[in-house]
C-alpha cells in the first residue's frame, strides 16, 4: 500500500508500526512514545510556491539521502529512556521517515548508548542485537530495507522504498580479531568509525586528551575495510587519527557528522586541514545538527541557520561535491538523551570543554527530528543554490563515494 505523507512524494507506507506483529505485555514492554511529526513547534523554511515546487522537483528526481541520523523513536516520558534501551526492543519511525523525503539513511542505531546486556555499549553482543532485532522488524514491512549497496538507493528513489545503510560509529570490542568484520559486513554494515570518542586499540577519540594517532593495528583496519568494502567514517576521531587514516586509506571517506572548528571551537567540530585532506581524496563531509553541537557565534541559539553556517563553511572552503547532510537526529527528546547519557556520549570532555557560553535550547529549530530532513532543501533554495547542487549535497556527493568504495562497484 502507498500512502502519501504530505511531502508530494510517496512512499510505501503502510502505516505499519514497529513490533505489532508481536503481542505487547508477553513478548515485549510497550512504551508510549513520542510524536514522529510534530512533536514540538519546529520552525519550515518559508517560501514560495514556485521555490516550494522546486523543493518537490529536486527530491522526486533525484536520491535524497541522509549520512547520519539514527531513527528510533524514542519514549514520551524521558525518565524511561534507560527501561527502553535495556528492553532490547526499540521502534522505528517510519511515519516520519516516509514524511522525511528521505531515499536512504545511514542508521546510528543506538551507536554509544546500547548497554543492552552489558554496561559497555560497544560489546559484542550489545552491537549484534541491535542490528538482530532492527533487522527482524524490517522483515514485517516493505517500505525500509537494509541496504547492501547503491543500486538499493536507487532503486528505494524509485519504488518509493527507503533503504537503511546499517552504520556503526566505532566498531564493537574486537581486539586483534579482524576477521569479525567479515561477520559485520555480512550482516549488512556498510559504514564503521575508527574510535567513539574515546579510544580504543586501533586509534584516539576526539575526546582523548593525547592523540596518539591510528595505531599499527588500526592501520590493519582501515585496510580491512576498504578490503571488504566498508566505508571509513571519522566523525568521532581524533584529528591526527582522522588525518593518518585519511592516507591509510585507498579509498574516499566519510565524515558522516560533524561541523567547523573554524565556526566553533569545540573538539566535536573538524579543523581545516582535516576537512581539506578529506576532499582532496574525494571524501564527503556531513553537517550534523545534533542538539549544541553545529553553533557558531552569529547563531549561538542552536537552530537550522547555524547548521546551514557549517554547511555553507564546508562548500565553500571544499566545493560543493564534498558537501554532506548527516543530521544526527532522533525522533523524540534528544537534549534530554544527552543529559541522561552524558557520560557515554562524552559530551563533556568532546563538545563543551573550553566553549563559551551559550543559550540551551529545548530543540533544534528547523531540523529537531529525521522527518525534518526536507527543510534542509528548503533552506538551500531559498539561498540561491542550484538544482544541481541541491542535489549533489543532498544525495548525489554519498552515492557518489559509495560506488567507489562499497563492493558492488
Amino acid at each position: 500500500m502507498t500512502v502519501s505523507v504530505g511531502l508530494g512524494k510517496n512512499k510505501r507506507y503502510s502505516g505499519y508500526k514497529s513490533f505489532s506483529f508481536l503481542q505487547p505485555g508477553k513478548d515485549y514492554s510497550p512504551f508510549k512514545l513520542a510524536k514522529e511529526i510534530g512533536r514540538v513547534q519546529s520552525s519550515t523554511v518559508s517560501l514560495s510556491t514556485s521555490e516550494e515546487e522546486r523543493v518537490q522537483t529536486i527530491i522526486e528526481k533525484n536520491p535524497t539521502i541522509s549520512l547520519h541520523d539514527h531513527t528510533f523513536v524514542w519514549p514520551e516520558d524521558s525518565s524511561q529512556f534507560i527501561d527502553y534501551v535495556r528492553s532490547g526492543r526499540w521502534s522505528l519511525g517510519y511515519e516520519g521517515l516516509a514524511y522525511s523525503g528521505l531515499d536512504a539513511v545511514f542508521e546510528g542505531l543506538l551507536d554509544g548508548i546500547a548497554v543492552i546486556r552489558s554496561r559497555d555499549p560497544w560489546d559484542w553482543e550489545n552491537v549484534v542485537h541491535q542490528i538482530g532485532m532492527v533487522r527482524e522488524d524490517l522483515d514485517h514491512q516493505n517500505m525500509v530495507f537494509v541496504a547492501t549497496g547503491t543500486e538499493d538507493i536507487v532503486k528505494a528513489h524509485r519504488d518509493g522504498g527507503i533503504a537503511m545503510v546499517l552504520h556503526l560509529e566505532a566498531p564493537p570490542r574486537l581486539g586483534e580479531d579482524l576477521t569479525r568484520l567479515e561477520v559485520l559486513y555480512g550482516l549488512g554494515v556498510r559504514c564503521m568509525g575508527i574510535a567513539y570518542s574515546r579510544g580504543n586499540e586501533f586509534g584516539s577519540g576526539l575526546a582523548d586528551k593525547v592523540d596518539r594517532g591510528l595505531t599499527d593495528l588500526g592501520y590493519d583496519y582501515v585496510q580491512a575495510l576498504n578490503r571488504l568494502g566498508i566505508a571509513v567514517d571519522l566523525s568521532h576521531a581524533g584529528d591526527r587519527t582522522g588525518l593518518e587514516a585519511i592516507e591509510a586509506s585507498k579509498e574516499p571517506v566519510f565524515i558522516t557528522h560533524a561541523g567547523a572548528r573554524a565556526l566553533w571551537s569545540s573538539r566535536r567540530m573538524k579543523p581545516d586541514e582535516l576537512i581539506e585532506r578529506l576532499a582532496e581524496k574525494d571524501g564527503v563531509f556531513g553537517i550534523e545538527a545534533a542538539p549544541h553541537s553545529t553553533l557558531t557565534k552569529h547563531n549561538l541559539r542552536h537552530n537550522l541557520e547555524g547548521v546551514m553556517e557549517h554547511f555553507e563553511y564546508v562548500e565553500k572552503l571544499v566545493g560543493i561535491d564534498q558537501a554532506a547532510l548527516g543530521p544526527d537526529t532522533l525522533f523524540g527528546d534528544h537534549v534530554a538523551l544527552h543529559k541522561i547519557f552524558r557520560d557515554f556520549l562524552s559530551i563533556s570532555a568532546a563538545a563543551e570543554e573550553g566553549l563559551p557560553a551559550f543559550p540551551r535550547v529545548e530543540y533544534v529549530d528547523g531540523l529537531e527530528n529525521p522527518s525534518e530532513f526536507s527543510n534542509c532543501v528548503r533552506w538551500m533554495v531559498k539561498h540561491g543554490y542550484s538544482d544541481q547542487e541541491i542535489a549533489k549535497a543532498t544525495g548525489g556527493n554519498i552515492l557518489r563515494v559509495a560506488r567507489t568504495v562499497w563492493a558492488d562497484s
